[in-house]
């Protein structure tokens, strides 16, 4: 296992979940805090949940706290409810798109396969992994891509399943994003509260 993904199997165990669902991540053996006291956990406070909540959703996404309050502001600025237009925000990231397809396996790997510009959006590359996609549009592997043994492992594996407001062609290493999704068909794999998210930044 790389530095990195050991590093980050360590955030679930310091958040108290398997953000990723990945039967590898150390919680799974280990489902308490790294460290002598890891253990011990104190009662939390509204404060202290909401910014726990928080914390998790940014793992998730893999996101810095400059990019998820900026996603924050964006949803406030939207019609509707603003915890349902936030993970909405979060779910319509390129690389968010690419894993939930099932390019890559991880959030991780999906920042870096945008990143060295292995994606195409129809059909002109896109190497931004926050780039918002739009409902309609079709996202590809590139043809230099899709012999890759970590994208053809990705969409071999039965770890999790696409999710409905998206269609996939597996054959073909293309997708279209149907819609922006309601946050009851987001698959997460711990439990998220994207409103804990909204009232620790409205304090």
């Amino acid at each position: 296992m790389s530095k990195r993904l050991e590093s980050k199997f360590k955030i679930d165990r310091r958040l108290g979940a398997n953000l990723s669902g990945r039967a590898k991540s150390s919680f799974n053996k280990r489902n308490y805090g790294p460290g002598q006291h890891g253990a011990e956990r104190k009662k939390a406070t509204d404060y202290g949940t909401q910014l726990h909540a928080k914390q998790k959703l940014k793992g998730v996404y893999d996101i810095s706290e400059k990019q998820l309050r900026k996603y924050y502001t964006e949803a406030l600025r939207l019609k509707g409810d603003s915890s349902e237009n936030l993970v909405g925000l979060l779910e319509r990231r390129l690389d968010s798109v690419v894993y939930r397809m099932k390019f890559a396996s991880t959030i991780y790997a999906a920042r870096q396969f945008v990143s060295h510009a292995h994606v195409t959006v129809n059909g002109k590359v896109v190497n931004i992994p926050s780039y918002l996609v739009k409902a309609g549009d079709e996202i590809a592997v590139r043809s230099k891509a899709k012999e890759m043994a970590v994208v053809i492992e990705s969409l071999a594996s039965t770890e999790r399943n696409v999710p409905d407001y998206m269609n996939v062609d597996e054959k073909e290493m293309k997708g279209t994003f149907v819609r922006v999704p309601q946050f009851s068909e987001i698959p997460y794999a711990a439990q998220m509260e994207p409103n804990l998210v909204v009232e620790f930044y409205s304090r």
